[in-house]
């Protein structure tokens, strides 16, 4: 598949990048992108909720009332879960949710991903670019030239471009990200998928 490389300005430079069928061409397997942006999303989970149970709560373990004749429910001490001020019944501990993943099912769903959007012709390849200084104004002008603006886009670079990363990070629908940080989730969030010249080859060093 063949490209054409676009300048910051939205126009052709009159240069073409071949992107790797093995790659950018493959059919797409469904099972091993759910569990690739399952894992990524189970891993963003903190796991720090915790209630307290009766055991932890401060109270006295005195019995309320006698065990029977009373016409109710017998009942222990004011730490029940029934009762109101109570520990919690079956509440939630700290775990961790994070699970294992084979590097092969996560290499397969991330060409999945990229083969999906290279079937959409939502993959755009623009010149190599940096900033001299942190500027938001002057990379939403080069979003608005390539007319995504508007909608989630993600720019691959080749390494951190710490000027482009700051200029980005204010804008709530662009994302920047290095081609070997590069995930399945961040691929299939993403609208647009930009890749710089450079991000390319990257691309197929990491998992070509």
């Amino acid at each position: 598949m063949k490209l054409d490389v676009l300048n910051i300005q939205g126009e052709k430079t009159g240069r073409t990048v071949e992107l790797p069928e093995g790659i950018f061409g493959i059919k797409p397997n469904e099972h091993a992108v759910y569990l690739a942006v399952k894992q990524y999303l189970a891993n963003q989970r903190q796991g720090t909720h915790k209630a307290k149970g009766r055991s932890e709560i401060k109270g006295s373990t005195r019995k309320l009332k006698r065990q029977k004749g009373t016409g109710t429910a017998r009942a222990g001490d004011i730490k029940n879960p029934l009762f109101r001020g109570g520990g919690r019944m079956f509440g939630p501990v700290p775990r961790d949710y994070s699970f294992k993943l084979n590097k092969k099912v996560k290499r397969l769903a991330k060409l999945s991903a990229l083969s999906s959007k290279a079937s959409k012709g939502a993959i755009m390849v623009i010149e190599d670019f940096s900033f001299e200084a942190p500027k938001t104004r002057a990379f939403v002008d080069i979003l608005s030239k390539l007319n995504v603006a508007d909608n989630k886009s993600v720019l691959v670079t080749p390494d951190y471009e710490k000027e482009v990363f700051l200029s980005s990070r204010n804008i709530p629908c662009s994302h920047v990200v290095r081609a070997v940080d590069l995930n399945t989730y961040t691929i299939l969030n993403a609208n647009t998928l930009i890749l710089s010249e450079g991000s390319v080859e990257k691309i197929k060093e990491t998992i070509g």
